[in-house]
């Protein structure tokens, strides 16, 4: 690898990239700091006229997750280096980036992982079909001939392989169909995390890199969506370099490249991702300097702002009359012939599997919490209330249980419109929706904890507890229903927006964009920072296309297609104290109506405040999913018939009223939230093999738990970085020997 690096990337090569790394960066970050004033000021304005946004009427989790384990198991992982299978044991944190250790030993002995991967920009696949595709396509004329070695051999039938258009790619393979399929659907998490990697609490500086991000590339004549916006900023300025500079080094480099066609292939992989870690790092430094130059200058910004509010929007509405009666009728005409006829066909390709992912979500709440209210009433009661509630408040974050929801956003297809509009990819709206599925469960899960739990303040019985948890439910579903309707409306206007404005823009740019610099001059200069033609231009475009998606989504609300509200069916103030309850802690159910809060510990081991701290942790580091193989199975047993449960919701509804009109005696097996012995498989998933009883989190002694804390994962999408004591650096370039040992070069 080494010599193939310093073979092509020498220091004159180094020098040319960094130049144009440079000039590239210098470019863009003149939009952002154009873009930084503007956002600034919306912010503001936004904080004083408010939006009449409707109440959400489910609370919201304040720190969802935080300090635990998503999924921990052990797989295979490609190295490199000699070319060589190793047994990884891999976890995945709160933060979803995955953390690969030796194996579980090192972890046990806080040892630090070898790498932790963050996979934004990352594409999960299952076949090795698949990956060599990508790899062809991405390197024309590299393909080996029919019959040859391919680039990578998995010595099983179920590989999962990150793939990356421009940073190192990642191997890993399973023993069995039911491990790969779910660390498929926990990688695919990661993914979604991680490429919605800019703050959504973010008023000033996220809306002013996107906008900068689209104000760029449309000088470049890049109109549409972009595939790789995602991750955090520096990852999306890497992507943006690397869009521009790829395609200049490939010409350069891949006619120089020697060996076979695999050989090739390889090294243009490793020549990239070294790239691409230099424009990274260079990406940083520059991005963090003028942000930091730009937050300076902020106090002195909003100073402004306030002083001059009513000026400052006068100007602006002054600017976009003078433009509206110059583009007006060119872009109604543009909107009339070439998006209006096609809103109603997009927003219904859009309409059906989001609605269908949404209603999915709901009967997954629903049933969680009737199996729980099951379990209740014929197994522990309130005493194992603690332990159900645990489970229940991880619900949105269990990548097995909420596969059955986003996988309905998967058929998502244009057709023939998403050429027109020049709609790179659908995935960005994809995995749109399947977040807001995910904060909509959580929210509605949370909601639902915190009524119980001020149920539970009254003390009922175990037959009054089931009833009121059977009200709570239906209080709370009625909640989601609003809720996902706004959301869901909400989601559709801005999705149809980011679909026709880059389109609308394309077509009027001819004949309007050359006549923008004559209004530069209505702007007075102490409000430049503040208002743009450019933005001005794009907000009169929009109002030209709005009002046709406004009619378009309200005519569907007013049809009730997919359970949409109509716009005027509001919920004021349904539940005026609701809110109030979201003030207190967080309900640690555990610690409250688990075993831990039923009595304390041995007083003669340890004093009682070092103990609630270490047992506290203890809880910390379980995962949400629980993977029940130490090993990678080489023989998967078959899966012993798990006990019969009611799956449709009317079926659930009715034998939970069967049951709390009569006492009824245990069932003869566990049910499903809850059981002590396994999980129904997911739909959509296959069947987990049998395994040992506990996951390698749950086996560890409760004394090396205390003080563990997932480590924060890369924001570099470059590669591995190696975690140590100290100040050592990051590891870019390692090779491993025969003992497995990772040593820098």
């Amino acid at each position: 690898m080494g010599d193939v690096l310093s073979t092509h990337l020498d220091d004159a090569r180094r020098q040319h990239i960094a130049e144009k790394t440079g000039k590239i960066l210098t470019e863009f970050l003149r939009f952002y700091e154009d873009q930084y004033g503007v956002a600034l000021f919306n912010s503001m304005r936004h904080e004083i006229e408010g939006t009449g946004l409707p109440q959400a009427q489910l609370l919201w989790r304040k720190v969802p997750l935080e300090e635990r384990i998503i999924f921990s198991g052990n797989l295979f992982q490609y190295q490199e280096d000699n070319k060589k299978w190793r047994n990884r044991f891999s976890l995945v944190p709160h933060n979803y980036g995955l953390v690969l250790y030796e194996n579980k030993v090192a972890y046990e002995r806080q040892i630090p992982p070898r790498a932790v991967i963050n996979s934004a920009g990352y594409k999960i696949l299952t076949s090795l079909d698949q990956y060599l595709e990508l790899v062809g396509n991405s390197l024309p004329g590299t393909t080996p001939k029919s019959g040859s070695a391919p680039i990578l051999k998995c010595p099983t039938q179920f590989p999962l392989i990150l793939w990356h258009p421009s940073a190192r790619h990642y191997y890993f393979c399973m023993m069995t169909e039911a491990e790969q399929d779910k660390w498929q659907a926990v990688l695919q998490d990661c993914v979604r995390h991680c490429n919605n990697g800019i703050p959504e609490d973010s008023k000033v500086e996220g809306p002013a890199f996107t906008d900068a991000i689209r104000m760029y590339r449309q000088s470049k004549e890049l109109y549409g969506t972009w595939e790789m916006l995602c991750g955090n900023e520096v990852q999306i300025l890497s992507n943006l370099v690397m869009e521009e500079l790829g395609p200049e080094l490939k010409a350069e480099l891949v006619p120089r490249l020697k060996g076979k066609p695999q050989e090739r292939q390889r090294q243009w992989i490793q020549i990239s991702d070294a790239v691409y870690r230099m424009v990274y790092e260079q990406a940083k430094a520059r991005f963090e300097a003028v942000l930091s130059k730009l937050q300076l200058a902020r106090p002195a910004m909003e100073a402004v702002i306030r002083t001059d509010m009513d000026q400052i929007i006068t100007s602006k509405e002054h600017l976009a009359s003078k433009i509206r009666a110059s583009i007006l009728p060119k872009a109604e005409v543009c909107v009339r012939n070439h998006v209006q006829p096609y809103i109603p066909s997009i927003l219904e390709a859009l309409m059906v599997p989001t609605s269908q992912g949404f209603t999915e979500v709901r009967d997954v709440f629903f049933k969680e919490v009737t199996d729980m209210n099951l379990n209740v009433i014929n197994e522990g009661g309130i005493d194992k209330l603690g332990e159900y509630m645990e489970k229940l408040s991880q619900l949105a974050y269990h990548p097995l249980k909420m596969h059955s929801c986003y996988e309905k956003m998967e058929p998502l297809r244009l057709d023939g419109l998403q050429q027109r509009f020049d709609v790179s990819s659908m995935s960005v709206f994809k995995q749109r929706a399947q977040i807001h599925m995910r904060e909509q469960m959580d929210n509605a899960v949370y909601t639902f904890e915190t009524l119980l739990h001020q149920e539970l303040g009254k003390g009922p019985t175990k037959e009054e507890l089931c009833k009121s948890i059977q009200r709570i439910l239906e209080r709370v579903l009625k909640k989601y229903d609003y809720d996902s309707s706004t959301v869901r409306k909400r989601f559709f206007r801005e999705a149809l927006l980011q679909i026709t404005i880059p389109f609308l823009l394309r077509k009027l740019a001819p004949t309007c964009k050359s006549e923008l610099s004559r209004f530069q001059e209505l702007i007075f200069e102490d409000f430049a920072r503040f208002i743009l033609v450019e933005n001005t231009y794009e907000e009169v475009v929009l109002q030209t296309v709005m009002k046709d998606i406004l009619q378009a989504v309200k005519e569907a609300a007013v049809q009730r297609k997919h359970n949409l509200y109509r716009d005027s069916v509001v919920m004021h103030n349904s539940d005026p104290n609701l809110h109030l309850l979201a003030e207190g802690a967080p309900i640690d159910w555990g610690e409250e109506y688990g075993d831990s809060g039923a009595g304390g510990g041995d007083p003669g081991v340890q004093e009682a405040a070092p103990l609630s701290e270490k047992r506290r942790r203890a809880k910390q580091v379980v995962s949400v999913v629980q993977d029940e193989d130490v090993g990678l199975p080489f023989e998967a047993a078959p899966e012993p018939p798990s006990p019969s449960s009611p799956d449709s919701v009317t079926e659930l509804r009715g034998l939970l009223t069967r049951d709390l009109r009569a006492e009824s005696p245990p069932l003869a097996g566990p049910l499903l939230n809850g059981a002590p012995v396994q999980e129904s498989p997911q739909p959509g998933l296959a069947p987990e093999a049998t395994s040992p009883p506990a996951s390698p989190l749950r086996q560890l002694p409760s004394e090396k738990l205390v003080g563990l804390e997932p480590p924060k994962p890369s924001d570099q999408e470059t590669g591995e970085q190696v975690s140590s004591p100290g100040s050592r650096p990051p590891i870019h370039t390692t090779t491993e020997d025969s003992a497995g040992v990772q040593t820098e070069f």
